[in-house]
């Protein structure tokens, strides 16, 4: 049967919009069977007295709905199976399985949560007083300045150095850093490769070095960012005791001599979070202990740049005659964080082997970024800026000790040693500091505590009794403000 009776509805839309709707009621209400031919496009035409593909537009709509589909030679038919009862098949079954329990994960392994936040939902820079220890004033960065050196890599970009590929970072930046670490920090027989910030840097050595049962000796007071990144490769981790000169060397050869260490974590310089700076003797001890027992150390020189009182002590790799340290630095506190740009120096050998892991993560890092930072760099924008901020976190820094010692004056049992360098004081404060993060984060100020660094979280509350007080990222009203917001949690002092 060729014909079908169609009603076509009085509304103002597309002839072929109306066609389509009288074809699908007349499908709805079975007086066209599923499976069943369809009237050809030309008869359709000639019964509706319209054009042939008005028609054919009609047909194409309904297939794109799923009600009709094309056959061979341009016959429609009714599909076998309606949408209409598809629609009611799932509602039974999302009816039928809205008892079932959600989906389950099944995690291979458990990420370690960045005890450095403030709280589930914001930041430590959102809070009205930051104290976070490595957190730089990005106000004063030069963003106009940086703006030019970014736009002469705009207006001249090379096409190829755009595409994938070069993982070990742009050559142009690697030159510059390989130049400034060779003169400031005395650095000169190391491959450097660039890395999208120091944490990715730990943790791609992590995952080149280490496997699950793996010990790494770290200090007992460190940073739990990259306690996290170890744990990630499956490795334990082992605190070597420190005192007021830092990292015991005795410890940590006590323990190497167990032969379960396969990797030394340290901050020398301005110990992460104590400012301890080791010195020259325990350095050489340190080293010596790892060469003795094949041991690479990781150097985590992190804000090396800022130091007021006296030259710093050469890094570790500066005298690495076995090749066994691995360096890691960042721009994230001359810079800003989102900046992203650290790097990794060490022997040509991990450079290479960290390159080929680096791809597995991505192609390619921020070309265009790290093309700026060469160029600002290579045209003195970089020392003219560590310059100011040297000089301002210098001031910064005294303006925060006149104020610890004012309430020292006042009778305020707090201790703390003036460091020589880096962007914040461990300040002892006589008494517990549990459970004073949170109550001063409710007044808009963020600190950290000694629980959040110390790797035992098993020791009596009354065994944490310091705080890390950054003085890099505020004025100083707002950090003389801020300080006596502590101060006032603490002792009940006036504000």
């Amino acid at each position: 049967m060729k014909a079908l009776n169609l009603s076509l509805a009085n509304e103002k839309k597309a002839k072929y919009l109306i066609i389509a709707d009288a074809i699908r009621a007349a499908i709805k209400t079975e007086q066209v069977a599923q499976g069943e031919l369809l009237p050809s496009a030309r008869t359709l035409a000639q019964q509706l007295n319209v054009n042939r593909h008005t028609v054919m537009a009609a047909f194409a709509e309904l297939v794109a709905q799923g009600w009709v589909e094309s056959r061979e030679r341009a016959s429609y038919r009714v599909v076998k199976f309606l949408p209409i009862q598809t629609s009611k098949s799932l509602e039974v079954n999302l009816e039928s399985t809205a008892v079932l329990k959600p989906f389950k994960w099944q995690f291979a392994k458990q990420v370690c949560s960045d005890t450095h936040l403030a709280s589930a939902n914001k930041k430590a820079s959102e809070y009205l007083f930051n104290f976070s220890g490595g957190q730089p004033d990005i106000r004063q960065f030069p963003f106009d300045e940086f703006k030019s050196y970014f736009a002469q890599v705009c207006q001249r970009p090379n096409m190829q150095q755009l595409s994938y590929g070069d993982n070990q970072g742009e050559q142009a930046l690697i030159e510059q850093i390989s130049i400034y670490l060779r003169r400031v920090r005395s650095i000169t027989e190391k491959k450097v490769m660039i890395c999208n910030g120091s944490q990715e840097a730990l943790y791609m050595i992590s995952q080149l070095l280490l496997q699950t049962g793996d010990y790494v000796a770290v200090e007992q007071l460190g940073y739990p960012p990259a306690w996290a990144a170890f744990k990630s490769a499956g490795a334990k981790l082992l605190a070597i005791k420190q005192d007021e000169k830092g990292v015991v060397p005795e410890h940590l050869a006590k323990e190497l001599a167990k032969g379960k260490i396969k990797l030394i974590y340290l901050t020398p310089l301005h110990q992460y979070p104590t400012t301890v700076t080791l010195d020259i003797q325990r350095r050489r001890q340190i080293y010596q202990l790892a060469s003795q027992y094949g041991v690479a150390i990781v150097e985590d020189d992190y804000d090396h740049e800022f130091h007021y009182d006296s030259q710093p002590a050469a890094p570790l790799a500066a005298e690495d005659p076995q090749g066994l340290v691995i360096y890691i630095s960042t721009f994230s506190k001359l810079m800003f964080g989102g900046a992203r740009v650290g790097y990794v120096a060490a022997t040509d050998e991990l450079i290479a082997q960290l390159a080929q892991y680096k791809m597995l993560i991505n192609h390619k890092s921020n070309v265009l970024i790290q093309h700026a930072v060469a160029k600002w760099m290579e045209q003195g924008g970089f020392e003219a800026h560590l310059r100011r901020m040297t000089r301002l976190y210098h001031k910064r820094r005294d303006h925060m000790v006149a104020l610890l010692k004012s309430y020292q004056r006042q009778g305020l049992s707090i201790e703390f040693a003036i460091p020589a360098g880096g962007m914040a004081i461990w300040l002892n404060v006589g008494k517990s500091v549990k459970g004073l993060k949170e109550k001063l984060l409710a007044q808009g100020v963020y600190i950290q505590t000694e629980e959040e660094f110390n790797i035992n979280k098993q020791l009596p509350s009354n065994a944490y009794q310091h705080i890390r007080l950054g003085f890099a990222a505020m004025t100083e009203d707002e950090v003389q403000e801020g300080v006596a917001t502590v101060m006032g949690e603490l002792f009940g002092s006036p504000k």
